[in-house]
């Protein structure tokens, strides 16, 4: 009897893409593409010049996903061209999977359907390791290898080793995803990845939401993996049953990790975690939040993919309700989708954000790239449920942006300075 090879959830899906039955890291395969997935800002834009120098076509327009969401709404002449090439683009192009001002890329792609366990996925920015919350094979790569996907339909890569990060225990009130990113980011660094698969398990990462678990998979990139996976479950086919995809098109029992399968562990206690801030300039520079308390804000945000989907607005809402925003601060939110919004409103959660003296703003993108409303002046500070806070990444490269859970944030717009979210919610 033959022995079978055990191997990691990574090397499965990277070993059906590359058509093998088995992978081992550090081998360069080329694997086909299930889908590929741009953006209004580094998509027709960049790749449409090259296609016509190549004289080339898509080679199939029914695996191309376009979201607009950098430009959106479009604030001057410039930003308007961007959104009316764009449009223009996947017209002549084929594309019919086209999402126009409809939310962020990373949460309107599994919002919409595009996304099942198995899928080997390329998309057009570096936070698209979301797609591994669900059990995908997704990763980000620049304008001219997005071309070549476009043409080709492949794409190589070197199988990579997988880093285990396995969470024990039940998160505390008011500690969120985010505060777990945050702690692995320092513990860890930036070059933790080392560009490699990450997998999020253990008992702490089953009971989280969907919408939670995507935040761990985007932030992925803020480690420095390729990819962040998380072995598709019940909670997965839910989410996917209720965003249109068939039930027979959801696998949850292929795509597991072999028992054997050799992985770099690091353990990590739910339990034990406290709400973290990071400080300027790296989202490795995090800490339990009193070690910043008291720092005064300018503004508040509670947006990006990985900060304004529907359960990170709830968040905010437990502590703003019945609270206002403080007169020194301003408090923006911009929903991840504008399904998000829909949702808000009709929960009560946008109705309680207001109410508070939140100002709501439009979905997509916006202030956490450096775009549009809400971006910084010459010495603000600010905090935000954001994924990255590089230096004048938000604005004026004299502003500070602090990084918190969605309850941190809130708890900073009402007290007009970093304070522990769990003593407003008590």
């Amino acid at each position: 009897m033959v022995q079978k090879t055990p191997m990691t959830l990574a090397e499965k899906l990277v070993a059906r893409a590359a058509g093998q039955d088995v992978v081992r890291p550090g081998e360069v395969v080329t694997a086909k593409v299930d889908l590929a997935m741009m953006h209004d800002s580094g998509g027709p834009r960049r790749v449409a010049p090259m296609l016509e120098r190549l004289q080339a076509k898509l080679w199939d327009p029914n695996k191309v996903v376009v979201i607009s969401d950098h430009y959106v709404p479009a604030v001057d002449a410039e930003s308007a061209g961007i959104l009316d090439l764009t449009r223009k683009w996947v017209k002549a192009a084929g594309v019919t999977k086209f999402h126009d001002m409809q939310g962020i890329c990373h949460v309107v792609l599994p919002e919409r359907g595009h996304l099942r366990p198995g899928l080997f996925v390329v998309g057009g920015d570096s936070h698209s390791p979301t797609g591994g919350a669900f059990g995908c094979y997704m990763f980000g790569v620049g304008a001219t290898e997005m071309c070549g996907v476009l043409v080709t339909g492949e794409i190589w890569l070197r199988v990579p080793e997988t880093i285990l990060l396995h969470w024990t225990g039940k998160l505390g009130p008011g500690v969120a995803a985010k505060d777990m990113i945050l702690a692995m980011c320092a513990k860890l660094g930036m070059d933790g990845g080392r560009y490699q698969a990450i997998q999020y398990a253990g008992d702490t990462i089953a009971g989280l939401s969907m919408q939670e678990r995507m935040t761990l998979s985007n932030m992925a990139a803020e480690l420095g993996a390729q990819t962040g996976l998380i072995a598709p479950d019940a909670v997965t086919r839910d989410y996917l049953l209720a965003a249109g995809v068939p039930d027979g098109e959801i696998d949850i029992t292929t795509w597991h990790g072999d028992a054997g399968a050799k992985v770099e562990r690091h353990d990590f206690d739910a339990a034990s975690l406290s709400p973290m801030v990071a400080a300027p300039h790296s989202p490795a520079n995090s800490a339990a939040v009193i070690e910043h308390k008291g720092v005064t804000v300018d503004q508040a945000y509670i947006g990006a993919c990985t900060g304004a989907k529907i359960n990170d607005l709830r968040m905010a809402a437990s502590v703003l309700k019945g609270r206002k925003v403080a007169s020194n601060t301003r408090l923006l939110i911009a929903p991840a989708s504008v399904r998000t919004t829909a949702e808000a409103a009709a929960d009560g959660t946008l109705a309680t954000l207001t109410e508070a003296g939140a100002i709501l703003l439009s979905s997509g993108c916006g202030a956490c790239a450096g775009y549009g409303a809400g971006v910084l002046a010459e010495n603000e500070t600010c905090i935000a449920s954001t994924a990255r806070n590089f230096k004048g990444r938000m604005g004026a490269g004299s502003s500070k942006v602090y990084l918190g859970s969605p309850y941190t944030v809130a708890a900073a717009a009402v007290a007009g300075h970093i304070v522990d979210p769990r003593e407003l919610l008590s």
